[in-house]
């Protein structure tokens, strides 16, 4: 999500994710090849294992962590209009943050 919305010390990682996905898509969008950011928040994987997971469900809007079957956006590799877009799959943390 910080690749989207930013956050305090994180420059570098906000401006290579969000910044680099829209100025790909402008660079190869004439070749008819899209380029699209998938954000995920908590998705409940072996690197979320060890998160305070009451606090951390507390924050997400939805109440709990995501799956990792629910990233797999399948339909942005079948729709060739979109592109240069952020898609954010965090269960709704952005709107409390």
């Amino acid at each position: 999500m910080e690749g989207v919305k930013g956050n305090s010390g994180q420059c570098v990682y906000s401006t290579s994710k969000a910044g680099f996905t829209c100025s790909l898509a402008k660079e190869v969008a004439t070749r008819n090849i899209p380029v699209n950011l998938v954000a995920p928040g908590f998705i409940r994987t072996e690197m979320t294992a060890g998160l305070e997971k009451e606090e951390a469900v507390r924050k997400i809007p939805l109440g709990r962590f995501g799956e990792p079957a629910e990233v797999a956006v399948l339909f942005l590799l079948e729709s060739p209009s979109i592109t240069g877009q952020a898609l954010l799959v965090d269960g709704g943390l952005q709107l409390a943050l």
